[in-house]
C-alpha cells in the first residue's frame, strides 16, 4: 500500500505540477510528468525546501561550504563560504530565510549555533528543518 502523502508536501507537488503546465502549455496533461519527492534524506528535503520557496514566489538556493577538488592541481581548494553557514539561503516575502538541514540525529555545530544567533540578530530568520511538514509549519507562520 502506498504511503500518503502529507498536506504540505501535496501542496509543494502541487506548485510544481501547475508550473509545468505554465511552462508547457502546448503538452497535453497525460504527457507531462508528475513531480515528485522523497525527503527522508537531508538532499530531498533541500530540494523539496528549495523548490517551495522558489515555487511561491520567493528566491532559494542551496549553499556548499565544501571545496572542490582541482584535478589538475591534485588536490581540494577550500570554499570561501563562511564555517557554520546554513544549507540554504533564501529571500522570501522581503525576509532573509537561512534555514539548516538536519536528518535523524545530526545537530548543530557550535559554528552553525554561532551563525543562526548572528543572523536573528541581524533581523534575518533562522530555521533548522528536520522534516517537510515542520518546515511547511515554521513559514506559513512567518510571513
Amino acid at each position: 500500500m502506498a504511503k500518503e502523502k502529507s498536506e504540505s508536501l501535496q501542496r509543494l507537488i502541487d506548485l510544481a505540477n501547475s508550473q509545468k503546465r505554465i511552462r508547457y502549455p502546448n503538452v497535453p496533461d497525460y504527457a507531462l510528468p508528475k513531480q515528485s519527492y522523497s525527503t527522508t534524506d537531508a538532499n530531498g528535503l533541500t530540494k523539496a525546501i528549495v523548490d517551495f520557496i522558489d515555487l511561491s514566489g520567493g528566491w532559494a538556493t542551496r549553499i556548499s561550504v565544501e571545496g572542490r577538488y582541482i584535478e589538475s592541481l591534485g588536490h581540494r581548494i577550500p570554499s570561501s563560504v563562511k564555517k557554520g553557514t546554513a544549507d540554504i539561503h533564501a529571500c522570501y516575502k522581503g525576509l532573509h530565510l537561512s534555514i539548516e538541514v538536519k536528518i535523524g540525529k545530526d545537530k548543530q555545530s557550535d559554528q552553525q549555533k554561532d551563525v543562526q544567533n548572528s543572523i536573528q540578530k541581524a533581523g534575518g530568520h533562522y530555521f533548522i528543518a528536520r522534516n517537510f511538514d515542520d518546515f511547511y509549519n515554521w513559514i506559513t507562520t512567518i510571513s
